[in-house]
């Protein structure tokens, strides 16, 4: 059995009464891979902390390319997919499970009480907000001065490590979704790779060959 306190930094700082609203409103939620949970700024579903499982955050262009601003993993608490706790803040973004996930989903509302109430609340929310305002500031610096070979790179090298695996099955496809480009740019530069001898190429699947190399290649768009 999962416990909210196991999973939130600022439990011990919560009055009893406080803990209490949390438990009582706060319930445990299975996404399958590919579920859409939140999807776009008006959509205010709540807050999510995932216990185990993968959420990707995405952003779409009018032309309908996709681009991950960053992903979340077991123990990160999802803002954006209850943006209507911040007035100010208004992220057309979409929300979905990149694999089975399971978490916890907390009321819009409930945190936002929380939040006016408890300055321990309050402190962490921005604190993760400033951190994610910074994950979406590195990538966007990454595009406007990284060559796509760069971030290609540096992709599959954050992929190998996710499946702690030199095998990773992805499509040409989802790799342009995640960089916010086009599936034949990502083609043409993962067959280059292959001439240079760092990955090998198969219908679905993506194997790295010479990681050293390719870490070469990535470095400028490593963290």
């Amino acid at each position: 059995m999962e416990h909210l306190e196991d999973y939130l930094p600022f439990w011990e700082k919560l009055s009893e009464r406080h803990r209490q609203e949390l438990e009582s409103s706060a319930q445990i939620r299975r996404f399958p891979s590919g579920e859409v949970l939140h999807g776009g700024a008006e959509d205010c579903v709540g807050l999510l902390l995932v216990i185990e499982g993968r959420l990707r955050v995405y952003t779409t262009s009018e032309e309908g390319r996709e681009l991950t601003l960053f992903r979340l993993f077991e123990r990160d608490l999802c803002l954006f997919s209850a943006s209507c706790i911040v007035n100010s803040i208004r992220f057309d973004v979409t929300i979905a499970a990149e694999r089975e996930t399971c978490a916890f989903h907390i009321p819009a509302a409930v945190y936002k009480k929380l939040m006016a109430e408890s300055a321990a609340v309050a402190g962490y929310t921005n604190e993760l907000m400033a951190s994610r305002f910074s994950e979406v500031m590195w990538l966007m610096d990454q595009i406007l001065y990284q060559k796509m070979d760069v971030r290609l790179a540096a992709l599959l090298v954050e992929e190998a490590d996710l499946a702690d695996s030199e095998d990773l099955h992805l499509t040409h496809e989802e790799l342009a979704n995640h960089l916010g480009s086009a599936r034949e740019v990502i083609t043409r530069l993962l067959k280059y790779f292959q001439e240079e001898g760092v990955v090998s190429l198969a219908r679905g699947r993506i194997r790295l060959t010479d990681r050293p190399r390719l870490e070469q290649i990535a470095a400028p768009g490593l963290r």
